[in-house]
C-alpha cells in the first residue's frame, strides 16, 4: 500500500523549506489572531497541493535542486493558503463542528471569528504574493479563488433545488476541487521555467487527479470505516448528491426519484433516512459506477506523464495517483 510519506520521500527538503516559508511569513498581530491563525496552519491536513507544486517543479526543473528555490515555496504557499481559506469557510457554511478530527475553526471561535479567520488567510496570502513581485505566480494562482466560490454557489443552488445533473456535478468538483490541484502542479512548473506546453500539460495532469481525488472522497463518504476526516455519510445529512448517489437517481423512475429525494430532505435530522440511502447507493451500484468514473480520471493523469522521463518525481506522481485510487481500501 503506498502512503503519503513514501510519495513525500524525493521532494522532503523542499517540503521542509516550504514549512519553514509559511511559518516566517504567516504571523499576526494580536493574541487572538495569532492563535486561531496557529491553530489553522497546524490541522492543514495531507497537504497534497504543496507536494504536487515541489514534485512538479522537481520533474519539470532544467537541473536538479532549482526547485528549493523562493519561487516553488512561493508558489507552494499561494496555493495551499487558498485551500487552507476555502476549507474554513466550507465549515461555516455547512456548520461543521469538526475538521479531520479536530474542532473546526468555528466551532472553536464562533463563525464570524472563523470567517475572519479565512479572510485573514486570503489577504496576507495575496499580500505576500505582491509584496514578492512574482506577478507570473500570483496571476497564475488568482483565478482558483474565483472557481471555487463559483463551485459553492452552484452546488448550493443545487441541493436547495435539487437540481443536480451529471454535467452540474462534474462542473462542482471541477471548481471546488480540481481547479486547484491543477493550478497546484501547473504553478511548480512555471515557477522553474517550464514552457507553455509543460506548464499546461502539468495543469490537465493536476485537474484529472484532483476530479479522482473528489469522487474518491464522495464515494468514501459513503463508507463509515472511512478515515476522511468527517463524520460518516456527512454528505447526505447535509443534503449533497454526490456522483453515487446521482447514478441511482438518474436511474431510477420519476416517482422512485421523488422518494429518493424526499428521504434525502430529511436526512439531517432522520438517522433511518441516511441509513436507508446509503444502503441504496450500496446495493444498486452507485459505489462501483462512481469508483469506475474516478478510475478513468486516474488513468487520464497517468498518460499526462508520458512525455516526461523516468525519474524519482515522476514515479512519485504516478504513486500519488495509485494513492488516491486506493485511499482507505
Amino acid at each position: 500500500m503506498i502512503t503519503l510519506d513514501d510519495i513525500h520521500k524525493p521532494v522532503t527538503a523542499e517540503l521542509e523549506a516550504f514549512d519553514e516559508f509559511v511559518d516566517r511569513q504567516f504571523t499576526a498581530e494580536g493574541e487572538l489572531l495569532s492563535d486561531m491563525l496557529r491553530y489553522a496552519l497546524s490541522t492543514r491536513g495531507k497537504g497534497i497541493r504543496p507536494m504536487l507544486v515541489m514534485l512538479s517543479a522537481a520533474m519539470n526543473a532544467p537541473v536538479k535542486g532549482a526547485a528549493m528555490g523562493r519561487r516553488a515555496c512561493l508558489a507552494a504557499m499561494l496555493v495551499e493558503m487558498i485551500h487552507v481559506a476555502s476549507l474554513i469557510h466550507d465549515d461555516v457554511i455547512d456548520e461543521s463542528d469538526m475538521r479531520r478530527g479536530q474542532p473546526s475553526a468555528n466551532a472553536r471561535w464562533q463563525s464570524h471569528k472563523a470567517v475572519i479567520l479565512g479572510d485573514y488567510i486570503l489577504a496576507k496570502n495575496m499580500n505576500i504574493g505582491l509584496q514578492s513581485g512574482q506577478f507570473d505566480l500570483v496571476t497564475h494562482v488568482c483565478g482558483s479563488m474565483a472557481a471555487l466560490c463559483e463551485g459553492e454557489v452552484l452546488q448550493d443552488d443545487c441541493a436547495r433545488n435539487r437540481t443536480m445533473t451529471r454535467q452540474a456535478y462534474l462542473d462542482i468538483i471541477y471548481k471546488k476541487t480540481a481547479s486547484l490541484l491543477g493550478v497546484s502542479a501547473s504553478a511548480g512548473a512555471l515557477a522553474v521555467g517550464a514552457t507553455r506546453d509543460k506548464v499546461a500539460t502539468m495543469r490537465r495532469f493536476g485537474e484529472a487527479v484532483g476530479m479522482a481525488f473528489q469522487i474518491q472522497d464522495d464515494i468514501l463518504d459513503y463508507t463509515p470505516s472511512a478515515h476522511t476526516g468527517k463524520p460518516a455519510n456527512n454528505d447526505l445529512r447535509e443534503g449533497k448528491i454526490t456522483l453515487p448517489l446521482l447514478s441511482v437517481l438518474d436511474r431510477a423512475s420519476d416517482e422512485r426519484r421523488a422518494d429518493l429525494l424526499a428521504r434525502l430532505a430529511r436526512c439531517r435530522e432522520d438517522d433511518d433516512a441516511v441509513e436507508y440511502l446509503r444502503s441504496v447507493v450500496e446495493n444498486e451500484g452507485g459505489l462501483t459506477f462512481a469508483a469506475e468514473v474516478m478510475q478513468g480520471y486516474i488513468t487520464r493523469a497517468v498518460e499526462m506523464l508520458a512525455d516526461y522521463e523516468d525519474s524519482e518525481y515522476r514515479s512519485a506522481l504516478i504513486n500519488l495517483c495509485a494513492y488516491i485510487a486506493e485511499r482507505d481500501r
